[in-house]
C-alpha cells in the first residue's frame, strides 16, 4: 500500500506526516528548525530527513508515492550546491521524488482546496502571495526587516519602540504600551516613580541605545505588548494596529486581480482572529472569503496526495 509524506519545515521546528490514499495519518515525525537561511544547510537537510524517517516509522520508504516539503527559506535551494545537500538527504531517507515549495503554499493548501487565491502571512516577517494552480506565482512584500515586512511582529515591535520614544521626546506620560516597552528594554526601575532614574531625556537615550545594541529582529519581542496595550484601551496601540492592518490588507489586495473573489488565507500569529491586527484585517476584508490556515503540515500532505492520487484525493484527517 502506498502513502505520501507532507513536511512543514520552519525556522524553529519541522514536522512530517505520512498519509495513505484515504487521508488517514499513518505516522508523524518531528525535528528542529530547518530553514537553510538560518541553519547550516547540512543541519537543515538532516532535520527534515529525520522528521520524515520518524513519520515513516515501520512504513516502507520505497512505497512513498509523493513527498511535498513546505520550507521557509526554500529559495536557498536555487543554489545547486545547496540543492545537492538536500537531494542526498532524501536519498539517505530512501524516498523520492521530493517536491520543495515555499511554506506559504502549504499554509494556503491547509485551509482550502481551491487552486486559485491569495495568501497573507504575518508572523515575525510578512508577505502576500498570489496563488494559481496551488503555486505562489507572485509576491508582494516579504523583503525582510530592513526593506519591508510591513505589519509583521518585527514591524509592530519597532513601532512600539518608536511610539515610546515619541512620548519620551515630548515629555508626555507613558501609557500602557510605553511602560511595557520601557520595562522590557530597561527594567522596572525605568517606570518606578520612586527610583533614582534620570528624567525622560535620559530614558529616551537609554531606549535608543538598548534597541540599537541588539540584532534588529529582536524588536519583534515588543509586538505582544501592542496587543496587550490595545486591550487596555491605549490609543497608541490602537493607532499602531490600525496601520498594521491597513498595510497588510494593501499588500494582499495588490496581489489580487481587480474584483477577484477567490479565497484569502491568513497565516501567522499576528493574524490570529483573537488579536487586534487579525480582527482589523478581517474587518477590512469583509465580503471576501477569508480563511485561516490550520496546520501547514496537513496542507503539505494534501498537496503530496494530489500529486500522487489526483484532484479527488481526500484531505488528511488529523489523528
Amino acid at each position: 500500500m502506498s502513502h505520501v509524506i507532507g513536511v512543514d519545515a520552519g525556522g524553529t521546528s519541522t514536522r512530517a506526516i505520512a498519509v495513505d490514499a484515504s487521508g488517514a495519518v499513518l505516522g508523524t515525525g518531528r525535528a528542529g528548525g530547518a530553514n537553510p537561511n538560518s541553519h547550516p544547510p547540512h543541519t537543515a537537510a538532516s532535520r527534515i530527513a529525520n522528521a520524515i524517517t520518524g513519520a515513516l516509522g515501520g512504513l516502507d520508504p520505497a512505497a512513498t508515492a509523493a513527498c511535498v516539503v513546505g520550507m521557509a527559506g526554500v529559495s536557498k535551494l536555487s543554489d545547486p550546491s545547496i540543492a545537492e545537500i538536500f537531494e542526498a538527504a532524501w536519498k539517505d531517507a530512501g524516498i523520492g521524488p521530493v517536491r520543495t515549495v515555499p511554506d506559504p503554499e502549504v499554509a494556503y493548501a491547509s485551509a482550502t482546496s481551491s487552486p486559485d487565491g491569495s495568501v497573507l502571512v504575518a508572523g515575525t516577517g510578512s508577505i502576500a502571495g498570489r496563488i494559481r494552480g496551488r503555486r505562489m506565482v507572485s509576491t508582494v512584500g516579504g523583503y525582510g526587516w530592513l526593506l519591508g515586512d510591513e505589519g509583521s511582529a518585527y514591524w509592530l515591535g519597532r513601532e512600539a519602540v518608536r511610539s515610546t520614544l515619541d512620548v519620551l521626546g515630548r515629555g508626555g506620560e507613558p501609557g500602557p504600551l510605553a511602560r511595557a516597552v520601557l520595562i522590557e528594554a530597561l527594567g522596572p526601575s525605568a517606570v518606578d516613580p520612586g527610583s533614582d532614574r534620570t528624567p525622560d531625556a535620559s530614558l529616551w537615550r537609554a531606549l535608543i541605545t538598548s534597541a540599537n545594541s541588539e540584532a534588529p529582529i529582536r524588536l519583534a519581542r515588543f509586538a505582544p505588548f501592542v496587543s496587550e496595550a490595545y486591550r487596555e484601551g491605549d490609543p497608541a496601540a490602537d493607532e499602531i494596529t490600525t496601520r498594521a492592518a491597513a498595510l497588510l490588507v494593501t499588500n494582499v489586495m495588490t496581489a489580487r486581480d481587480p474584483g477577484e473573489t477567490t479565497p484569502i488565507v491568513l497565516v501567522g500569529g499576528v493574524l490570529s482572529p483573537e488579536g487586534p491586527v487579525g480582527a482589523k484585517v478581517r474587518a477590512e476584508l469583509a465580503g471576501l472569503e477569508v480563511l485561516t490556515s490550520t496546520d501547514g503540515v496537513l496542507g503539505a500532505a494534501w498537496l503530496a496526495a494530489v500529486d500522487a492520487y489526483g484532484e479527488g484525493a481526500p484531505r488528511p484527517v488529523p489523528s
